[in-house]
């Protein structure tokens, strides 16, 4: 089994770590089996570090080179320059070669975004308030602003999360996304938005080349096999992390 999957587009940087956990290859038990990262759950610490000690070791990391945040389901951006934690924050932004960006998902959206031109790095964790309220383009704003990030030299990877099939929701969400966006189900009488979509659609606003982009398949609901889901598990359940870093200097 995966411990996770990459971008199809990593083969062209051999420097860069990029992709997203599965829920393999760990030590954690029901309901958190087995690779629970998420310092936020109910689990064992014990089997948490040890989770985190097997996932940076694969990717010729250690623990004290992650740089994360804990989440709020807003839009402020971090620039990281130290590896460890924050506060407040849903995107993290670095050109640090040694730090491990992650961000920890359940359903929300991982997006990681790698400038290969200035090596700028991005990891944004977008659940629907984080996509309504345009995360990922204020992310690469902020990257523009700061490094001079420019979209066609990006490359970016829309991770496994809750599927358009999936992601039923009330009108008063709904009403925070334009159409293409969502969609209203009959049958079922509810409203159904698409996430990696609205994801996507910031990334391509920002000018980054559609065939610069990988797009998940997985929805985190219909595939929890492979992916931990807080809907589909009803809150009882572990994390996955979104991750991006560069081993060394350019």
């Amino acid at each position: 089994m995966e411990l996770f999957r990459t971008p199809f587009w990593i083969s062209r940087f051999p420097h860069l770590r990029v992709g997203q956990t599965t829920r393999h290859g760990g030590v954690s038990l029901e309901p958190y089996s087995s690779l629970n990262l998420g310092k936020s759950t109910d689990d064992d610490e014990d089997n948490v570090q040890e989770n985190r000690r097997r996932f940076c070791y694969n990717l010729g990391f250690v623990p004290d080179q992650l740089a994360w945040s804990y989440q709020v389901h807003g839009t402020e951006v971090r620039v990281v320059d130290t590896p460890g934690g924050s506060e407040g924050f849903d995107a993290l932004i670095s050109r640090s070669p040694g730090i491990l960006l992650v961000v920890s998902v359940a359903d929300c959206t991982p997006i990681l975004v790698y400038d290969a031109r200035t090596g700028a790095l991005a990891a944004i964790h977008a659940g629907w308030k984080g996509t309504a309220g345009k995360l990922v383009f204020k992310t690469l704003e902020t990257m523009a602003q700061t490094w001079g990030t420019r979209g066609e030299d990006c490359w970016a990877m829309v991770g496994a999360c809750i599927g358009p099939d999936a992601f039923e929701v009330g009108p008063e969400v709904a009403e925070k996304f334009e159409e293409p966006y969502k969609k209203w189900d009959e049958k079922r009488s509810k409203y159904f938005v698409d996430l990696k979509k609205a994801n996507t659609a910031q990334l391509l606003e920002f000018g980054i080349p559609e065939t610069h982009i990988d797009v998940s398949s997985w929805c985190t609901v219909n595939h929890v096999h492979d992916y931990f889901s807080h809907r589909a598990e009803k809150g009882a359940t572990g994390r996955m992390l979104g991750f991006i870093g560069m081993e060394r200097e350019l």
